[in-house]
């Protein structure tokens, strides 16, 4: 169990202003452009009228055939979020802080299931994540908007998560004068930041647009010797020659310092301990050993032509690299005395690069009293990854009275392995107009996936390929009063690498089922969306342990079915808000352990209800002040010891945040505070230990816009 406690701490305790802008530009030669993509467009409320994810077309959210959150770059500024993860806390459907405090990585589980590493996307293409090589922590400063599709989505996207997805978009180039932001913050744990966003246009005839967005910080945490430093740079440049082309360059490079999050023993957290409450600001490695040192490029672009009404060609690609350099003496399990743990070491040296590429075509056209947007798409996607892991022992320590210190010995080799992953994908989706009130939404994919792996401590290799077709179904309708029921099913498509360990045949794909009924309600002259869903999910093929020789066999099914509703409106008083409440009930259906049939998934909260609400004085003496405030409430949950299911109960808790701030001018302070009255609570257990969820942060911001 040592090795599978090292990977599991690794792994776990691991209507736009611009339209405006544009139009106000007196100066452009060039003919306005028409806008079509609005869901790529910054959002100057909380309220998102269309989505370019769960369709890849810029389709209505009343006509999608499914759930989908937007999180608007307003809504992430009022709540000051720091990582993907914060952005996603007032999320349904989402746990974004299933192993609670964690500043390496964002991880993430959709409708019970975990999609961190087949899950993260950026503009629309996959953020590949080959186990410990990549690991993503995105930043959220650079993002216009987030959006969440939820339920299988692989008949536009290939190998996907069958819980959804989460597609960062990021800040683009804005066709107008000169403008921008900056911002300083400061905050407790020493937190210092700045942050920099400026656009303007380049050349006479206003063609060329730029954008610069930047960002400094230098943190620790609430956890000793553990940092939270980044150096945060994206460039980016449109060009517009005509109004029917636009291609846009991304950039993005990233530098992230700081320390493997902690994981305490469950005796001494979740359970009593004769000697104490462990503090959870306590570090349990090596002062000096320990980090994780992290550094991400990626160049791409967004290309679109549109030849007339009738056909639009689009292709979007993306190069990225990534190092990972990580040190780390992590607790392996309490021991008799119920005061001093047993540690271990390791390493990951991790490189990983790739390509993503997503070619598409659309055409609009009618047959008889039928209209269709049909898509027809090819992607492809390379992946090249290095990941060298040494391990071996370290040193005791007192968890309750630590001295840092002892020498770690050097760590020995365990597993060096080189990866090589290729996957190609056709795929085909019609949107029907059938009437003005019915919409139907067709679609279908062919997946061929290529792995290689070779294990360069025996210099074997083993190769894999898995091909597949997935599809998708949806029907909505219109209704005049402004609901919109609807229904979809759709499949996803996953694969499972390596061989079972009884029969020596390769791994069948993990593959998704889900049916999906859902209302959604757009209020007539009102800026505001209701969503209400209910879906029946089937995870099948995934892997779990041989109860006899404990290694991977292919015997895994989960069933998730739950409702989710979800509230957002803006309101002209100034009024922003959102709410949401989902509920899960998620279950092993198929095991090898006969024990687990019938019982919860790990991890997975029955319960989640969040509630934020921010208010800006529109005139008056005090215009320009506003406050703000949130609950969240998440239900409890089960962890599993390494040797049963569900012998761990996670209590529920209950978490407020809330901010004040004033505009004045070019200038705004704000104050924020997340988890007001700094609740210590468990986010979730897993073997014999437990992880603390994030305490009290305080910040204070001052912005000057031109």
């Amino acid at each position: 169990m040592p090795l599978a406690a090292a990977l599991n701490g690794a792994a776990l305790a691991t209507e736009t202003d611009s339209d405006r802008k544009q139009s106000a530009d007196k100066e452009v030669t060039l003919p306005v452009v028409e806008v079509k993509d609005t869901a790529r467009q910054e959002d100057s409320d909380y309220r998102a009228v269309n989505s370019s994810t769960a369709s890849k077309t810029d389709t209505p959210l009343l006509e999608t055939p499914q759930a989908i959150s937007v999180v608007t770059d307003a809504q992430m500024e009022a709540q000051n979020v720091g990582t993907l993860a914060e952005a996603l806390r007032y999320t349904p459907g989402v746990q974004s802080e299933t192993f609670g405090f964690e500043p390496r990585m964002t991880q993430i589980r959709l409708r019970g299931f975990d999609a961190t590493e087949t899950g993260l996307y950026q503009d629309g293409l996959k953020l590949v994540n080959p186990g410990f090589a990549v690991s993503h922590n995105l930043e959220p400063f650079g993002a216009e908007r987030v959006e969440v599709p939820r339920g299988p989505a692989s008949v536009l996207y290939g190998q996907a998560s069958a819980g959804g997805l989460v597609n960062f978009i990021s800040k683009k180039p804005i066709f107008a004068a000169v403008g921008g932001d900056i911002k300083f913050e400061a905050g407790n744990y020493d937190r210092l930041q700045g942050e920099l966003d400026v656009h303007g246009t380049l050349r006479d005839k206003k063609d060329l647009a730029y954008r610069l967005v930047a960002l400094g910080r230098d943190s620790d945490t609430q956890i000793d010797y553990i940092t939270d430093n980044r150096v945060y740079v994206a460039p980016s440049l449109t060009w517009r020659p005509s109004d029917r082309t636009t291609l846009t360059f991304l950039s993005h490079y990233q530098k992230d310092e700081t320390q493997p999050s902690q994981r305490y023993p469950a005796i001494g957290t979740l359970f009593g301990n004769p000697n104490g409450k462990i503090p959870s600001n306590r570090f349990t490695g090596e002062p000096g050993v320990d980090q994780y040192n992290r550094e991400q490029f990626s160049v791409g672009y967004l290309f679109e032509h549109r030849f007339n009404d009738l056909l639009t060609v689009r292709q979007n690609t993306r190069y990225f690299d990534t190092a990972l350099d990580v040190r780390s003496v992590y607790t392996a399990g309490l021991q008799a005395d119920q005061r001093s743990i047993s540690r271990y070491y390791y390493e990951i040296d991790a490189k990983s690069h790739g390509f993503s590429l997503d070619n598409q075509a659309q055409l609009n056209f009618a047959t008889g009293p039928l209209a269709h947007t049909l898509l027809a798409g090819l992607d492809f996607q390379h992946t090249n990854a290095s990941n060298v892991l040494p391990f071996g022992g370290a040193p005791d320590l007192d968890i309750y009275v630590p001295i840092y210190g002892a020498t770690v010995p050097a760590a020995s080799p365990y597993q060096n392995d080189l990866l090589t992953q290729d996957q190609v994908g056709l795929y085909l989706q019609d949107q029907i107009k059938i009437t003005e009130k019915w919409r139907a939404t067709l679609g279908g994919r062919l997946d061929k996936a290529d792995s290689e792996t070779t294990d360069k401590l025996t210099g074997t290799a083993t190769q894999q390929r898995d091909e597949e077709t997935t599809g998708r179904a949806g029907l909505v309708y219109l209704a005049d009063n402004g609901f919109a029921p609807y229904f979809s099913y759709a499949q996803s498509f996953l694969p499972a690498l390596g061989k079972d360990a009884l029969t020596g045949t390769p791994f069948k794909p993990e593959t998704g089922e889900q049916y999906e009924f859902g209302v959604k309600y757009q209020p007539k002259n009102q800026n505001s969306f209701i969503t209400l869903a209910y879906f029946d999910l089937t995870r099948q093929n995934f892997l779990t342990l041989d109860p006899i020789s404990f290694l991977n066999v292919q015997k895994g099914e989960a069933h998730s079915r739950g409702v989710e509703l979800e509230g957002v409106a803006s309101f002209d008083n100034g009024l922003n808000l959102t709410a949401g409440y989902s509920y899960l009930d998620a279950k092993v259906t198929k095991s090898s352990f006969a024990s687990e049939v019938g019982e919860p998934l790990e991890y997975v909260p029955n319960h989640k209800a969040t509630l934020w609400a921010d208010y800006t004085v529109p005139s008056g003496p005090a215009k320009g002040w506003g406050i703000g405030g949130g609950t969240r409430y998440i239900g409890s949950s089960y962890g599993n010891t390494y040797y049963d299911r569900n012998t761990i109960e996670v209590p529920s808790y209950v978490l407020f945040d809330a901010t004040v701030h004033y505009t004045w001018k070019q200038f705004q302070l704000a104050f924020n505070m997340q988890n007001v009255f700094d609740k210590e609570h468990v986010a979730t257990a897993f073997g014999d230990s437990a992880t603390y969820g994030a305490r009290r942060v305080v910040t204070g911001s001052i912005k000057y816009s031109f």
